[in-house]
């Protein structure tokens, strides 16, 4: 039984302490992701906290077949996604590197790659996201976005594929990034 299984049985049980736990373990990871999906921070600090409000409220619809963290990562997105309904604002993904922060060591291409993941169509961006500023496996992806593995794999590969003719049309060698 890993550490998350044993904090959602606390949690079932009516452990709160667990829930402290869990949300230290995902909070930066999740508020990464609602960075990236809403058009501020606080609005994502809303989001995070939102998240983990209905994660909780909802917790008994949680079906056991995945990582929890695939489950958390969904709730984010349709907490974003409700978020921006209500605002009526475009989704947008910011010009900081603050959702980046852990992925691109380079500083004379990182602003070459976001305007790479820009131009990306979003079925693509949000997988490219998902895979390497928080390193998923395609399976959590698939979860979270209620697609296939073999559709997020070729996503992931047609992604992949155009962001590379891109950069090599610049000029930048695409093993650089």
């Amino acid at each position: 039984m890993t550490r998350e299984d044993k904090l959602l049985k606390k949690l079932e049980y009516g452990d709160m302490s667990a829930l402290d736990e869990l949300i230290s373990l995902y909070y930066a990871d999740i508020l990464r992701y609602c960075i990236c999906h809403t058009k501020d921070r606080q609005t994502a600090e809303d989001a995070v906290q939102e998240t983990f409000l209905k994660t909780v409220r909802y917790l008994d619809r949680y079906v056991h077949k995945g990582k929890f963290r695939a489950f958390l990562y969904q709730v984010a997105a349709n907490t974003c996604v409700d978020m921006w309904r209500k605002k009526h604002q475009e989704e947008q993904i910011p010009d900081t590197l603050e959702c980046l922060e852990h992925g691109y060591s380079r500083a004379e291409t990182e602003m070459d790659f976001i305007l790479l993941i820009k131009e990306l169509p979003k079925e693509q961006r949000e997988i490219i996201y998902l895979r390497y500023a928080h390193d998923l496996t395609m399976r959590e992806i698939g979860q979270i976005l209620d697609l296939p593995v073999r559709t997020v794999q070729s996503r992931l590969r047609a992604a992949l594929k155009r962001m590379k003719k891109e950069l090599e049309k610049g000029g930048i060698p695409y093993e650089k990034i």
